[in-house]
């Protein structure tokens, strides 16, 4: 393999690794949330399995050993657990998770060099200590079941198991028996599949043979909490019979099931339904070289360097409209056809432009999975004990925006479980429940993307804020602090209350960074907090940077553009109307209070005399906040692709980057998110 060849083959493990490994976390802590004694999934535990299992196959199948080793081990184990040798307990998860997060340092390593390893003998041997489980129990309940050899006989392994377990829970065991029609059997046995599934679980389902010539007879075996007239009744086909296997009813609570010595059953050929089992050991002569996913994964830079096409043929459009109505005004015979063919090309553009975007979008999901390994890991760290509320994990964020959001999101998670959450026994002493909850709930608002983190720790103590800013110097002993005060504090670069300095915190280096960062990304960030009862903060995001419909104003005779997913409405107003509280112009909007920012002020421009007595105001607002912005005049709406202004005018606020207008100008893109947080920190009390 040449060497190009070898670093696309390992481009492509790294994709496809992740890709499974991001799946077995979310399974992996949906499994975490059952360990405390709920019932757990069967489905989600072959899911967790199956993923293993794939972990494993992929890695043997690039030669990476020590991947495919550990791999191999867990899915030991899961195997074990499927089929109820060992019982799903914290101890067990929580290696699980330390076995994934092995992985996924395996994979990152292999991906800065392929001779990267690590010590992976500790986890294996907790994994084996594990394995070892329960000593096998007496009884076989499923002995005792009234069922036909015929059909216990050709049960799995897997499928006795989760007989058995179905007989612990005290569930009613039916056959159902039914005889389908041969041309239609396979979507009837669904239909009746999915039906019984709502009802319990089916447990194995069976051909057997028929009576009738042109059709063809199964019996599934189900465990429901149905009743046997419950489910005839739900099922409702005169054509089914139900026998009863057992009536749980009738039956008292069994003991715990045994665990059957036995070897494991094969299963047997003419089976309509099966429970998913392991490919082949070996990965020579039966492995499908067919990939697991059916994902196409593309280098985000060709999506950059796609968009960036899409931008200039947007801006292309925009000169070719100018010309058509230079060619109307005159009069000129053909701007009426070129007109025609500008809207086909726009509209075609825009089609192009929404299926460029819609690639680039990716679920938050991706995040929200790594943040929750950080907080299980820093809990685990510092003994507290944790769970997490994910909602909206579906809402989708421009590609480049998620991964620019992964620092400063981690920043706030580490920051709520070393300085939020307590330990057990405070919480215990202070009537909490011991569990803390973290709460990562993401939705869409308009165009933009609104992502909450909420804890229900201690809170920010505004005593404390006070103590710490009156050391540092940041106030004076006489200064009455606001609760908007108390936030802007802790968000002042090398504000800390820790006073001593831990691994995760007590530097004062975070928050500070994490708003710029958001800032950086045209976002906002809001904190709100309540001593005692737990912090949450608040990030908008505008749901892509890359190519954005702008609003383009006049102020001192130059133009800018301010996106219009912030802009609320334009009005027109009276200067006389305008008045001033605490030094700030404000007018009177709807029965609210808005604020006023002079562009010509914040950017120091000259003012240019006007003989209007009337002004334009651009409303602007992100989450709850709104305010003002005065221009001289409004030029109109326009696509516009956002430049960066580079590392070297990185420290200019207020600005997002640059435009191209498509007529050889190039105007200044304002970042609304950014004026309004250093507005919001001059005098928060101004916001309505």
């Amino acid at each position: 393999m040449s060497g190009n060849s070898s670093s696309r083959a390992i481009k492509d493990f790294l994709a496809e690794a992740e890709e499974i490994i991001e799946k077995l976390s979310i399974d992996l802590m949906a499994l975490g949330d059952g360990s405390d004694g709920r019932e757990t999934d069967p489905d989600l535990l072959n899911s967790i399995f199956r993923s293993a299992h794939s972990i494993k196959g992929l890695a043997g199948m690039f030669g990476f050993d020590d991947i495919s080793s550990l791999s191999h081990t867990m899915e030991n184990l899961l195997d074990h657990l499927r089929l109820g040798k060992v019982s799903l307990s914290p101890v067990l998860v929580e290696t699980l998770f330390e076995g994934l997060d092995l992985l996924l340092r395996l994979v990152n390593g292999k991906g800065e060099s392929e001779s990267f390893a690590l010590d992976c003998a500790p986890v294996r041997e907790r994994i084996e200590a594990l394995l070892k489980g329960p000593p096998p129990k007496a009884a076989d309940p499923i002995q005792t079941l009234s069922l036909d050899p015929a059909v216990l006989n050709v049960l799995t392994e897997y499928e006795e198991h989760r007989l058995r377990d179905n007989l612990e829970k005290g569930r009613h065991i039916l056959l159902v028996k039914v005889a389908l029609a041969l041309a239609s059997f396979d979507q009837e046995l669904g239909e009746i599949s999915d039906l019984l599934k709502n009802s319990g679980e089916v447990v194995s389902t069976l051909p057997c043979a028929g009576d009738i010539s042109d059709k063809i007879a199964f019996q599934i075996l189900v465990a429901t909490p149905l009743s046997h007239a419950e489910l005839r009744e739900k099922l409702d086909r005169p054509d089914a019979d139900i026998d009863i296997v057992r009536d749980a009813s009738s039956t008292a609570p069994r003991p715990p099931a045994a665990i059957p010595a036995s070897p494991p059953a094969v299963s047997p050929p003419g089976k309509a339904e099966v429970i998913p089992e392991p490919a082949a050991e070996s990965e020579g002569t039966g492995a499908s070289l067919r990939s697991i996913s059916r994902t196409v994964r593309v280098d985000i830079d060709k999506l950059d360097y796609l968009m960036n096409i899409v931008g200039e043929l947007v801006l292309s459009k925009g000169a070719v409209s100018m010309l058509c109505d230079q060619l109307k005004a005159e009069n000129s015979p053909i701007a009426g056809e070129l007109q025609k063919v500008t809207r086909v090309l726009e509209r075609r553009l825009h089609d192009l432009q929404k299926g460029v975007m819609d690639v680039r979008m990716v679920p938050v999901s991706q995040l929200f999975e790594k943040v929750i390994r950080i907080i299980r890991r820093v809990a685990n760290e510092q003994g507290k004990k944790v769970e997490v509320d994910m909602r909206g994990a579906d809402t989708e964020l421009d590609k480049l925006i998620v991964e620019d959001l992964s620092d400063p999101l981690m920043h706030i998670i580490r920051n709520a479980v070393d300085h939020g959450i307590e330990s057990p026994e405070e919480r215990r002493m202070a009537g909490k429940p011991e569990k803390a909850c973290i709460c990562l709930w993401a939705s869409q608002k308009g165009n933009h993307v609104v992502i909450e983190i909420r804890d229900d720790g201690r809170g920010i103590d505004p005593d404390r804020v006070r103590i710490k800013a009156l050391e540092k110097g940041l106030i004076n002993a006489e200064a009455e602090l606001s609760r908007e005060d108390v936030f802007n504090l802790i968000l002042t670069p090398g504000f800390s209350t820790r006073d001593e300095v831990t691994d995760l915190s007590g530097r004062g280096v975070g928050m500070d960074v994490v708003r710029n960062n958001i800032a950086a990304l045209s976002g906002m960030l809001e904190l709100d907090s309540t001593f005692g009862q737990g912090t949450t903060v608040t990030i908008t995001l505008p749901i892509t940077l890359a190519i954005i419909k702008a609003l383009v104003v006049k102020v001192s005779g130059k133009a800018y553009a301010i996106p219009i997913n912030s802009v609320m409405e334009t009005l027109l107003v009276e200067s006389s109307s305008i008045r001033t509280i605490e030094r700030h112009e404000v007018i009177d909007l709807r029965e609210h209070t808005l604020p006023l920012m002079r562009l010509s002020h914040l950017f120091r421009l000259p003012s240019q005399e006007s003989v209007s007595s009337k002004l334009f105001v651009v409303v602007v607002g992100l989450a709850d906040k709104k305010m003002g912005i005065v221009v001289d005049d409004l030029l109109g709406q326009q696509d516009v692709v956002i430049k960066s202004l580079g590392n070297t005018l990185s420290f200019v606020r207020g600005i997002a980057g640059a435009a191209d207008l498509g007529n050889q100008k190039t105007v200044l893109v304002l970042d609304v998110g950014g004026l309004m947080s250093e507005s919001l920190r001059g005098d928060s009390s101004f916001y309505v």
